[in-house]
């Protein structure tokens, strides 16, 4: 670890760049249930120096047991812009789990045209043959159907259809898989923003729609789009029955209007009627969300990035009522992008987990001051009582990274959450990595980092508040 301090700060000398100590260089103060103190290592799963691919721009990421071996496999996009080129290239990668959280085995299943700035990923069986098969939203510009060949998805290709009424036909950012009206077969929900990167004033309407397959799911010409709505820039079309009464409803973001939709699924046959979801003293776009009950009144709650900062959401007694906002933190000046709930500490209360999202260069260190929007990593402690306040404990702070997206599991099998997660914006550091809870007797360094050499870690401006 020393080395890697001394490799950090030879490149802020050579930059002529002072960040001060980083926040994961800095000892823990969280604790456990148990009062030992939690810290963090990072452990690769997929990167460029795993096999010479030239992985960069990780954003969705998916676990699943693909070829049902008994272990779960990670599903991971990676869009392979430095900047956006219009270039519609990319990865589509898979990481075939082996029981062990270090050793895993990684094979590209789909690059180039056909995965144009990958962006997100879904998994579910559509042909009804057992295996889980994927579905890929592109930037560059369609979803791709991938039909898993079985036990073998390993060393066999995966057959593919482009779904024809999406071809160049905008931009797709979100895409799921559930059943929908209850027929034992998977529909697929997608958000089109309309383009990769919608310039300034930008005001065209695109949709948030439903794909259902037809008798072959590899005929692509057969899917059938229906719109549940348009907006400027929807990014989200996400399935979740928010309002337990079995059926999957779907709830749409939209950024420019910072807006959420409720399709309430109004008859367990796919029929969807949206509404508005107001929400009492913020907005939020719904590019990341969870759910979980935070109250413990037997109704979901949402967990969203607002203008107010992270907050949870109540849902109403009826859910065309308005939601109330309760505050839990931010990462000022770093932006919220990845969101996921588990019981880190192990109090039994649910905690979240969060990413930020650098917005200097991807591909070097020196475009940033220590006030900009950086790359973070960090978590919020649930107090265990509604409207008491939430505590931040970060774990990571560097010049370059984007964390779209975490899955949280017990990767080592030792008891506590560990999350899996994604990382952009920091070529040639870019890729798939687990992060490993460590909970010790006495405080340890907050973040061990898997790279001897990576984008410097940094300490928070002045005037923020550290935990």
């Amino acid at each position: 670890m020393r080395t890697a301090l001394v490799i950090a700060g030879l490149v802020s000398s050579l930059t002529g760049v002072s960040w001060g100590q980083g926040i994961g260089d800095a000892n823990s103060d969280a604790n456990s249930e148990d009062g030992r103190f939690i810290s963090w290592r990072e452990h690769i799963i997929d990167d460029r120096l795993a096999d010479g691919t030239p992985l960069s721009g990780g954003d969705g990421l998916i676990m699943v047991d693909l070829d049902l071996d008994g272990f779960e496999d990670i599903v991971s996009v990676h869009e392979s812009d430095v900047v956006y080129d219009g270039e519609p290239d990319g990865f589509v990668r898979v990481a075939f789990g082996t029981g062990d959280p270090d050793r895993w085995v990684n094979v590209t299943l789909v690059e180039g045209l056909e995965a144009g700035a990958p962006e997100d990923a879904a998994a579910a069986d559509v042909n009804g043959d057992g295996y889980p098969d994927i579905m890929i939203a592109s930037e560059l510009a369609h979803l791709l159907y991938l039909q898993n060949p079985g036990r073998d998805a390993r060393k066999t290709p995966w057959r593919r259809a482009l779904l024809a009424e999406t071809v160049n036909r905008g931009s797709f950012i979100r895409v799921f898989l559930g059943d929908l009206d209850g027929d034992g077969r998977p529909e697929a929900t997608a958000a089109n923003k309309g383009v990769q990167e919608p310039p300034p004033g930008w005001n065209r309407m695109t949709p948030v729609s439903v794909f259902k397959p037809g008798q072959d799911p590899l005929d692509g010409a057969a899917w059938r789009e229906t719109v549940l709505m348009t907006a400027i820039i929807p990014q989200n079309a996400q399935m979740v029955d928010i309002d337990k009464d079995g059926d999957i409803d779907v709830i749409a973001g939209e950024r420019t209007r910072a807006r959420l939709t409720l399709f309430e699924n109004t008859d367990g046959k796919g029929q969807l009627r949206g509404e508005e979801i107001t929400i009492d003293g913020a907005r939020a776009g719904g590019f990341n969300l969870d759910y979980a009950d935070f109250n413990d009144d037997g109704r979901l709650d949402i967990v969203a990035a607002t203008d107010k900062g992270l907050g949870w959401l109540e849902q109403p007694v009826s859910i065309r009522n308005s939601w109330r906002f309760h505050a839990i933190g931010d990462f000022g000046p770093d932006a919220l992008t990845g969101i996921s709930l588990a019981d880190i500490d192990g109090d039994g209360d649910t905690d979240v987990i969060s990413g930020g999202y650098s917005r200097g260069d991807r591909a070097t260190d020196t475009s940033m001051p220590v006030s900009g929007s950086l790359g973070r990593l960090g978590w919020f402690a649930n107090p265990g009582r509604v409207d008491s306040p939430w505590v931040r404990h970060d774990i990571s702070r560097r010049v370059r990274g984007m964390f779209d997206k975490f899955i949280p599991r017990d990767m080592d099998g030792d008891g506590d959450v560990d999350f899996a997660g994604t990382r952009g914006n920091s070529t040639p550091f870019d890729g798939v990595f687990w992060l490993e809870q460590v909970r010790g007797e006495q405080p340890q360094p907050r973040f061990r980092r898997a790279r001897e050499l990576d984008s410097p870690e940094v300490g928070l401006p002045p005037a923020s508040n550290q935990n």
